[in-house]
């Protein structure tokens, strides 16, 4: 145990970092293209496109809603998918001022590419657990991404103090 931790503590103290283990572990597994760098892609990018794909076209508001980010945030990583092609800005049929974010079916290759290069770099890191662990683990860490987010929904939604 951790010194001057109470068991509890320590518990979440071996927690927090394999947390971060993990976070640096999986974005140098990223940066470093487990296999050739072309199935690389940015995690803003590769949700972003996710998201498109399952929700189809929508506007910067909707998809930063769904996304739960905000509007600057969206528009700032969507500039350099729209300039490789993988998203279209499509007129809105409800309102002909306004455009739509659509994923173009390049976007959909390459986010499929990725996605299959991610199932087996999966599938290299739990293959040999047995199917419960590897369901347990998806179960649990699911759960731990739905606390986090909302953590943040709270901390978003909470007002504003001037410090004092």
């Amino acid at each position: 145990m951790t010194p001057d931790l109470a068991p509890d503590d320590a518990l979440y103290d071996r927690l927090q970092h394999e947390v971060a283990l993990f976070a640096r572990r999986a974005e140098q597994t990223r940066l470093g293209a487990s296999g050739a760098l072309r199935y690389t892609m940015d995690r803003a990018a590769y949700l972003l496109l996710g998201r498109l794909e399952v929700d189809g076209p929508m506007g910067v508001k909707a998809l930063a809603q769904a996304m739960q980010i905000d509007s600057s945030t969206v528009t700032r990583q969507v500039t350099p998918l729209v300039e490789q092609g993988y998203v279209d800005r499509v007129p809105n049929p409800d309102d002909g001022r306004a455009v739509l974010l659509r994923l173009s079916d390049l976007g959909a290759d390459r986010l499929h590419e990725v996605r299959h290069a991610r199932i087996r770099l999966m599938a290299e890191m739990v293959g040999d657990w047995d199917t419960d662990d590897r369901e347990r683990f998806t179960e649990l860490l699911s759960r731990f991404n739905q606390a986090m987010a909302r953590r943040q929904a709270r901390a978003a939604n909470a007002p504003e103090t001037d410090g004092s």
